[in-house]
């Protein structure tokens, strides 16, 4: 199966990374699987950035393999492997504020308080990304075990407004200098 990087034919296909559309001639990224639901293979279309971040073999063996230019092919290949360094990063999904304070943190184990930022994390089962909890902003970096993300989580988190990017970024900046839970 060969992924593929071709222009999107249509602007009805969605990110299975971010959810947003493909617009029609933009470039997209296939991921080629095995058919769940029968025989032959089926494609998962992604922003190539997004899947850089969610789907980084796929990604890089597609480019091991095209010939075709590939807008920021550094960038991606980086992105790819930060992601494949650190495999949770895999996992992040977006930021957004806790409507409720029921939730609780799957790196302390704390409750998330009602209108604090979280960051929503997500697991790939079978072709598709499965919700699986949320992470305190200021446990990201120790429950990823990697720091400076804040460019990956506002890529999935593309409902937010300007100045909630603005206010999720000061946020962040404030915990990586303050003490850690």
């Amino acid at each position: 199966m060969a992924h593929v990087f071709e222009p999107a034919s249509s602007g009805r296909s969605k990110c299975r990374g971010c959810g947003q559309p493909l617009q029609r001639g933009e470039l997209r990224f296939g991921e080629r699987v095995p058919n769940p639901f029968g025989e032959g293979e089926a494609t998962l279309w992604f922003h190539p950035l997004c899947a850089a971040y969610k789907r980084p073999n796929a990604l890089l063996e597609a480019l091991a393999e095209t010939t075709d230019e590939v807008p920021d092919r550094e960038g991606l290949e980086s992105a790819a492997r930060k992601s494949l360094a650190h495999e949770r990063l895999q996992r992040v999904d977006g930021a957004e504020r806790s409507p409720t304070g029921q939730a609780k943190c799957r790196h302390c184990h704390e409750p998330i308080a009602k209108g604090s930022w979280r960051i929503r994390v997500v697991f790939y089962e079978e072709g598709r990304f499965a919700p699986g909890g949320y992470i305190h902003l200021a446990c990201r970096e120790a429950y990823f075990e990697v720091g400076g993300i804040l460019e990956q989580i506002l890529q999935f988190s593309p409902d937010l407004s300007d100045a909630d990017r603005e206010e999720l970024s000061h946020a962040c900046a404030l915990s990586e200098a303050g003490p850690r839970p």
